[in-house]
Parts: structure tokens; C-alpha cells; sequence
């Protein structure tokens, strides 16, 4: 992306400049990653100390976005760090002076434009205005959140650090090369036309700096009284579609042989294959420098020709890296220079859960809690990333031989800051095993954290009952009202002596529709150890659901008793 920008502020007639302004445009792999930054803050006239609340909340915007994780969206990296600052802001009239009196406290509006990839990004609070300018008309994008109450009297409705809660306006709008945004303040856009901001650009498109400056001198002219700042963007160029830097070296290596026991590849010894699919070939191998065992991953020879599919081979180590949990598979950054491209993990001395099922046919209640719980603190560290696993089964879950759990596989996560960056590549929700596939998936949609619960819950009815909550009706099940049909089977059926709160609360983790599960994973985990009384409500299985065949005995039981005594009044 390629931007010019021109910005000024001036004090105008009164004695001291309230607003502040700034903007970051960052080198790769952060202007990929995060964008480009401009944001725009005006203080208010109650108050004597409002300059530093803006200077603070726009410099801290700048350095503090920035600094949020990378897999994070844009809207949760800003919101997260508007939040922050609001708290920040509203704790220091708290302690201030002003503690009594929250208009004349540590108080400013704030607006701020990230450009990522092909889209704008706009927060909002308070009542400067971000506009969308076409020609001669300008395109308002923000609300004023400003209430009047007569002629010449308001006060504004929203403004950061006035509240300890926050509530910011945020809508994204698609790009296109040429587009132009002015921010401005109060005291520019009410006295300056959108035909004169219109004339400067067009007089002025090659210096954006000496635009932003007349149209703040205009305002002043035109009889401002208010501090007066206005930032120009224009977007000169967009990233072409599909140029996602993030793993550019990778890129750049070729792609690996097929690998054999005791062959030498990159430094390492290859001691056997472990598993090998249609989406890859994993082998254990030994470091011939440390002698330490690892686990290389290579891309699968039949999807090769696939950019689709590298890309979220790719991704794997990227996700790994940024993910610190003990339940995840950690990566083992290669202590020599890459000559092909391959990942390489920990070895993990152990059994898949696919395997411990199958060795544990009965498990008990406990264990079963045990390895569950485990499962869903390795994902609670991607859904703090924001990130979504999307292929949680027995198979991409290992045990080893201390007991603890570790998720792996990460070719299906699907990463929110990652999944904004614009790409030509054709994206399939469903990327899991449809087995464990959440309902939604197969409608269509993007998941949630909720569709790796539902997952989770399937695996968690699995380890109990061997079989699956809804057989193989979910995939079939492809409609809003097919989906409403779907029928859970109780766990009860198989295990008896299970609690019912137990089988309630694996039944709401799967329920069909996403909004009638939990909210949290650790819902979940709680219920599954401490009687839920909502759960208790249900009323066991009747007898013909958890034991036809005594039914049936019993209902001919009562027809030979009823014919024998037809028999014996006739």
C-alpha cells in the first residue's frame, strides 16, 4: 500500500492548541500485518488539562496498536487499546483534582483511520469527523456524538475518559486507489465548504501538506473561534491481491523430496515416517548437532501445485510460534538455514487421543474431565489470539507419557488479523473433518469459538460413548431446517450410571444452533465437574430410547397377560 498524507493544526484565535494528530506509516512486515495508521483527537473547552488527554490518547494509540499481536483483527487491536487508554484517562481525573467535576477533567474526542490491505478501518468517539471526500461532496463517515439541548447549546454525548466504560463507533469501508479521507475537527468542518476542500485538492494534489494547511487557514478566515486541525489521506496504490509478505523467505525455498529412514536432509537424520496423508508427511527425526528428536512436517506431494494449500502449510509455524501454552505443539526453530521448506516441532513421546480411545474403551468419568479440561486451555491460547483451530479431533490431540494433553495441527486455523489481509486465494470454512465439523460450517458461515466448542464437545461424547452425538447426520444436515431436526442421543443410553447434569452439559456444548451453546469454554469445563441445576430439568430417557428390547419384552409381557385373562373371563 502507498499513501500521501498532509496534515496541520493550529491554535486559531484561542491560547492553547487542544487537538493533537499523527499518523505511523510502517515498514513490512507491519504495514502488511497491521496497516497504516492516522488518528485525530480535540479536547474540550471545560477543561484546562484536555491537551494532554489528547496528546496521550493519540501517541499512545500509535505506539500501542502496533504493539498488539499480530493475529489479532484490527478491530479487536484498537478496540483493546482504546479501552486502555479510556481507563487510563479516566483514572487520572479520578485521582485529580477534577474528580468531581469530569468536564473539566482529562477528557478528549478521538477518531482514528487504519488502512489495511483493501480496507479502511474507522473508530469513532466524540464529534471530529471523518469524511470520504468525492470531488466537490464530502462523504461523512462518522456520527457526532454530540447531544443539543437549544440553538447554541450541546455537550458531547461521547468522549474518551469521561466514562469508565467505553463504547467506540466502528465500521470498515472497502478501498479503491484514489480514494481521499480528511479528518478534521469541529472547528474546521463548520466553516469550511466541501466545494473549498474540493478546489484545494484538485489545486494542491501533488502537496497534501499544503492542502491540510489551507483548509485549516480557510477555517480561520472564515471566522473559527475553535483549534483547528485537519488531516488529508489519499490512497495512491493498494497491495495487489494476494501479496502477503508474511512469509516471504518461505516463498522462496523449494519445496522438499520425499523423505526415507536413515536419509540426511538439512541437518537432520530421519529415523522413520510417523504419519502420512493426503495433506502431509511427518517423519521423526534426530538433530545430528544436538542429537535431539523432532518432528519434520513436509508438504504433501499430491497438493503441491496447490497455493492454497502452502499458504496454510506456511502458516502453521507462523501460528506456533505466536502461541504459548503448554497444550500446544511448540515449534523448534531450525538452528541452521532452511534449504527447503518443511516444519519442525517437538517430539512428543506419547499417543494420539485416537489411540487412547481406543486402549480406553470405558473410560472413566474422571479421566475423561482430566483430558478434556486439558483440551480446552490449549484452546482458550487461540481464542485469545483470536484465532479459531477448526480441526479439533482424537487425532490432532496427543497425550504423552507424563499425561499431558497437547493440541497440533494447525493446517485448518483460521487467524481474524491474518484473514482481513486481502488474497486471491479461494477460502473454504470448511477446512476440518466433518466428523467434528460444527453444524454453521456446513451452511456456509465462518465459525466462532463456538465451533471449536461444539468440537470439543463432540470428542468429549466420543470418549464416553464411543460413538458420535448425531451419528453422520450433521454433515448431511445442510439447512437452517434440517439442522433444526437433528436429533441428540443421549449419553444415557450407553452409560446409565453417567450423571444427568454430565450428558446436559455435553448437550448443550453440541447443540446445532451456535447461540444455545456455552459463551465460554470454561462453562463448559465447569459444568462437566459441578451439578448445573438448569441441566437437571431433563428427564431421563424412556425406556424405548435406552433399552428397546426390554420394552418390547415388557409390552408382549402385558399382551399374553391381557389375552390369558380374556381367555380365563371367557
Amino acid at each position: 500500500m502507498k499513501v500521501s498524507l498532509g496534515q496541520h493544526s493550529d491554535q486559531g484565535r484561542k491560547a492553547l492548541n487542544q487537538d493533537f494528530h499523527g499518523a505511523c506509516v510502517p515498514h513490512e512486515p507491519q504495514l502488511s500485518a497491521k496497516g497504516i495508521v492516522v488518528a485525530l483527537a480535540d479536547g474540550i473547552s471545560t477543561s484546562t488539562v484536555s491537551h494532554i488527554a489528547s496528546e496521550a490518547a493519540v501517541t499512545g494509540f500509535l505506539a500501542d496498536y502496533f504493539c498488539t499481536p499480530e493475529a489479532w483483527s484490527v478491530k479487536q487491536s484498537a478496540q483493546r487499546v482504546l479501552i486502555a487508554s479510556n481507563s487510563w484517562l479516566h483514572a487520572q481525573t479520578r485521582q485529580s483534582e477534577y474528580r468531581y467535576d469530569l468536564n473539566r477533567g482529562y477528557v478528549c474526542t478521538f477518531s482514528a483511520l487504519v488502512l489495511k490491505s483493501n480496507t479502511a478501518h474507522i473508530f469513532h468517539v466524540g464529534d471530529a469527523r471523518i469524511y470520504r471526500v468525492h470531488g466537490s461532496a464530502l462523504e461523512q463517515l462518522t456520527h457526532d456524538h454530540r447531544l443539543r439541548i437549544g440553538p447554541d447549546q450541546s455537550y458531547l454525548a461521547r468522549a474518551l475518559g469521561i466514562s469508565p466504560q467505553l463504547e467506540v463507533d466502528y465500521q470498515s469501508v472497502p478501498l479503491a486507489a484514489g480514494d481521499v479521507f480528511l479528518l478534521a475537527t469541529d472547528g474546521v468542518y463548520e466553516h469550511v465548504s466541501a466545494a473549498f476542500v474540493g478546489q484545494v485538492l484538485a489545486e494542491h494534489a501533488d502537496d497534501l501538506q499544503h492542502a491540510a494547511k489551507a483548509i485549516v487557514e480557510e477555517a480561520y478566515a472564515q471566522g473559527s473561534s475553535d483549534n483547528l486541525t485537519a488531516q488529508i489521506v489519499r490512497i495512491d496504490a493498494l497491495p495487489a491481491a494476494g501479496t502477503r509478505n508474511l512469509h516471504e523467505q518461505l516463498h522462496e525455498l523449494p519445496l522438499p523430496p520425499l523423505l526415507e529412514p536413515r536419509m540426511e536432509f538439512d541437518g537432520y537424520r530421519i529415523v522413520r515416517e510417523v504419519h502420512a496423508s493426503s495433506r502431509s508427511h511427518v517423519y521423526l527425526a534426530s538433530d545430528l548437532d544436538s542429537g535431539a528428536a523432532v518432528i519434520l512436517k513436509i508438504p504433501s506431494l499430491d497438493l503441491r501445485d496447490n497455493p492454497a494449500y502452502l499458504e496454510r502449510f506456511m502458516m502453521e509455524e507462523w501460528i506456533a510460534r505466536r502461541i504459548d501454552s503448554v497444550h500446544v505443539l511448540k515449534p523448534c526453530l531450525p538452528p541452521r538455514q532452511r534449504s527447503h521448506l518443511y516444519i519442525v516441532s517437538e517430539y512428543i513421546d506419547g499417543q494420539t487421543l485416537s489411540q487412547w480411545m481406543i486402549d480406553n474403551p470405558k473410560p472413566g468419568l474422571q479421566s475423561v474431565r482430566e483430558i478434556i479440561e486439558q483440551i480446552a486451555k490449549g484452546l482458550r491460547a487461540f481464542h485469545r489470539l483470536e484465532m479459531l483451530h477448526q480441526d479439533l479431533r482424537p487425532a490432532n490431540v496427543m497425550i504423552d507419557n507424563t499425561g499431558t494433553v497437547r493440541i497440533i495441527d494447525f493446517g485448518s486455523t483460521r487467524v481474524a488479523g491474518v484473514a482481513e489481509i486481502d488474497t486471491p486465494l479461494e477460502r473454504n470454512n470448511l477446512l476440518g473433518t466433518a466428523q467434528y465439523s460444527a453444524p454453521e460450517y456446513f451452511l456456509g458461515e465462518s465459525g466462532t469459538a463456538r465451533s471449536d466448542l461444539f468440537a470439543l464437545g463432540v470428542i468429549a461424547y466420543q470418549m464416553l460413548s464411543g460413538k458420535l452425538p448425531y451419528g453422520a447426520e450433521v454433515a448431511k444436515a445442510q439447512t437452517r431446517a434440517a439442522q433444526c431436526r437433528l436429533s441428540y442421543a443421549s449419553l444415557l443410553l450407553e452409560r446409565r450410571e453417567l450423571p444427568l447434569w454430565v450428558d446436559g452439559a455435553i448437550r448443550k456444548a453440541v447443540h446445532p444452533n451456535p447461540a444455545k451453546r456455552y459463551a465460554e469454554l470454561s462453562e463448559f469445563i465447569f459444568d462437566l465437574s459441578h451439578p448445573n441445576r438448569d441441566l437437571l430439568d431433563r428427564p431421563r430417557p424412556p425406556l424405548l430410547e435406552h433399552n428397546p428390547l426390554l420394552f418390547w419384552k415388557g409390552v408382549s409381557l402385558l399382551l399374553a397377560l391381557t389375552v390369558v385373562a380374556l381367555l380365563v373371563k371367557g
